[in-house]
């Protein structure tokens, strides 16, 4: 094995200075480790890498840090509020691409109908963090059309969570010979149950007093990795994580929670998260996704037609032909906790490298072109809005 210190040294650095680029065109700097993972596949050490166990390992805690961070930043009170144009327009975005998107894996890539339905779903999910800045440059987030789109993406996570624990039982049914349903939905069960006991204990754990921000973060690493270790007995420790930050939420005193999302944030963001993402990188097949061009381009015009009519037809009496049109394209954008369970399911063979590989350019390619195309129909579709 190479030197190991060395390869971290090359994945930070690269990440960093693509990272800065990919800014300039709007498009989150994080994502930039896929690209170093997909340079590194080339290389002579790819595979080594990747069956390292230290990168192994902190490449798996970016993903749960990743999924933490997810958890921590779902308000469910939020959520409650959503009103019914928006719940109804979440439901029609997220349905059509489901259907659409399982029929196409299924006919096309011999796929169970179960499994078809579960890539789908994982894969109709929305990546607002890509979102949120561009509608912020825009001034957009005051407006209707802005406020819109970033509630579909707070009502999509209760979506994520529900595919996730999907993922889970059926992650820890192939994995485990011994596998006991029942088991499985005890352990879900009381992951579930102790989510409720803290929601319930919140205000006496609030005010228990810390030593300094130090202990509080220790509190806050043992309540992480305790999820995740209840999840790992059968094979869930992905949901464990996005419970684990889902209750947190509510744990930490609302004077400390800014600070504790910035410092879990810099662990994640600047430490963990671009092992995973280059992990995820060495594991796409370039050349199936060249090989399988036609079905990259199926699936893009799969997933416009699906957003942008869902879109359409549940707001177009309330915002316009334009608006709808707009907010159906600027939730074609991915790469949110959608790769994350594509990874879980390609890194238990329950997908192909073909699959996953071809799902994750798509994915890119979403990425990298609604950043650059949404400003230009901002500016020619909403010049009043943004006089006003």
């Amino acid at each position: 094995m190479e030197n190991i210190y060395l390869i971290y040294a090359g994945i930070f650095l690269l990440t960093l200075l693509l990272g800065k680029f990919f800014e300039k065109f709007r498009i989150p700097w994080i994502f930039s480790g896929i690209f170093v993972g997909t340079l590194f596949s080339f290389s002579t050490f790819s595979n080594s890498l990747g069956s390292n166990p230290s990168f192994v390992f902190l490449a798996n805690l970016g993903m749960y840090f990743l999924l933490f961070i997810i958890g921590f930043e779902i308000n469910l009170k939020n959520i409650s509020k959503q009103n019914k144009p928006i719940l109804k327009t979440t439901t029609y975005v997220i349905l059509f691409e489901t259907i659409l998107g399982s029929i196409v894996l299924y006919f096309l890539f011999d796929l169970h109908w179960l499994m078809a339905l579960i890539v789908a779903s994982s894969f109709a999910t929305v990546g607002e963090a890509v979102l949120l800045p561009i509608l912020d440059e825009f001034g957009l987030t005051r407006k209707a059309i802005g406020q819109r789109i970033l509630s579909i993406g707070i009502l999509d996570d209760l979506f994520e969570i529900f595919v996730i624990v999907i993922v889970s039982i059926v992650v820890g049914g192939t994995k485990n010979a011994h596998f006991n349903i029942f088991n499985s939905i005890a352990i879900l069960a009381f992951l579930f149950l102790l989510v409720y006991v803290l929601f319930k204990a919140h205000k006496d754990i609030q005010n228990f007093k810390y030593r300094d921000v130090n202990s509080l973060l220790l509190f806050v690493l043992f309540f992480v990795f305790l999820f995740i270790g209840i999840g790992e007995f059968i094979d869930s420790s992905s949901l464990g994580a996005l419970l684990a930050g889902i209750s947190l939420r509510n744990l930490v005193p609302h004077s400390k929670l800014f600070f504790i999302e910035k410092e879990i944030k810099a662990l994640s963001y600047g430490f963990l998260a671009p092992i995973f993402f280059v992990w995820v990188g060495l594991s796409v097949d370039f050349y199936a996704i060249l090989s399988n061009a036609w079905l990259v381009l199926l699936i893009v015009i799969v997933t416009v037609f699906a957003k942008v009519f869902g879109s359409y037809l549940s707001s177009k009496k309330e915002l316009g032909v334009k608006k709808s049109i707009f907010m159906g394209l600027a939730l074609t954008v991915k790469l949110s906790t959608g790769i994350v369970v594509l990874s879980v399911l390609h890194d238990n063979s329950l997908i192909t490298t073909e699959l996953f590989s071809v799902l994750i350019g798509t994915s890119i390619i979403f990425t990298l072109l609604v950043p650059l195309l949404l400003p230009l129909f901002i500016k020619n579709w909403f010049k009043d809005d943004l006089a006003s």
